[in-house]
């Protein structure tokens, strides 16, 4: 269709927009560069219509019970507490197939799945918003960071309004809440998608800090999660040995 979509950074455009990004260069300097190169080149608009998404079919919601979830949890080293606590059992139906997974609601009705295999959505697509009647705010990417740092963090957790993006393209809409909190902390991944998020809105509101020092050396929450975890029942295994 002759154009692209970055799911990480939340922008997309035409193939021009996309050698500006790849090269960081300007528009000039990306014409020049087509006049140049013969390897770059573009399909023409098709006349064939975008195939839609399959719709997926909520068919049920309940607590977590399904022994290959509960492992997948293990997997994560997230407890099936804390799972529950957040999260459903979710049962859907994708073109004629039944599934299951984790499931977090969203604040439209909407839900993140997630399991050993899957990782996908419902519609609508939005970020989820829990409310504690706090002053202070924690932005985190998906899923596994809200368990993560229920793991990690409860306290922290608990005293705060959540906001659990689901896609960085909504970092737009929620700043707009920014103003009705005295703190708004980000835990993005420590990637450059994550990094360069976190410095434009460090450097635009003066109440948000970046927190990702806190898992400094790792991707995210939950990949510090696991290491810790791990960590501590190999140093038991070493202690059973002696």
């Amino acid at each position: 269709m002759n154009k692209w979509y970055d799911h990480g950074l939340g922008t997309g455009g035409n193939g021009l927009d996309l050698i500006v990004a790849m090269k960081k260069c300007s528009v000039r300097e990306a014409l020049e560069l087509l006049s140049k190169e013969k390897d770059f080149f573009f399909f023409q608009q098709p006349i064939l219509k975008k195939p839609k998404r399959p719709e997926i079919k909520i068919l049920e919601m309940k607590p977590i019970q399904h022994q290959g979830l509960i492992q997948y949890m293990d997997a994560r080293m997230i407890s099936i507490q804390t799972a529950q606590r957040y999260c459903k059992e979710v049962h859907y139906q994708i073109i004629g197939k039944f599934y299951f997974s984790i499931g977090l609601q969203n604040k439209e009705g909407g839900w993140e799945l997630r399991n050993k295999y899957f990782k996908i959505s419902s519609s609508p697509k939005a970020y989820t918003y829990l409310k504690n009647n706090a002053d202070r705010l924690i932005i985190i990417e998906g899923m596994f960071d809200l368990l993560s740092m229920a793991e990690l963090y409860p306290n922290q957790l608990e005293n705060s309004d959540v906001i659990v993006l689901n896609s960085l393209s909504f970092l737009q809409a929620v700043s707009e809440l920014f103003e009705n909190y005295k703190e708004v902390e980000l835990y993005l991944d420590q990637d450059e998608s994550g990094r360069m998020h976190s410095k434009e809105l460090t450097d635009r509101y003066s109440n948000v800090k970046d927190k990702s020092d806190c898992y400094i050396g790792y991707k995210d929450l939950n990949e510090q999660l696991i290491s810790i975890r791990k960590g501590k029942e190999m140093i038991k295994k070493i202690k059973k040995l002696r």
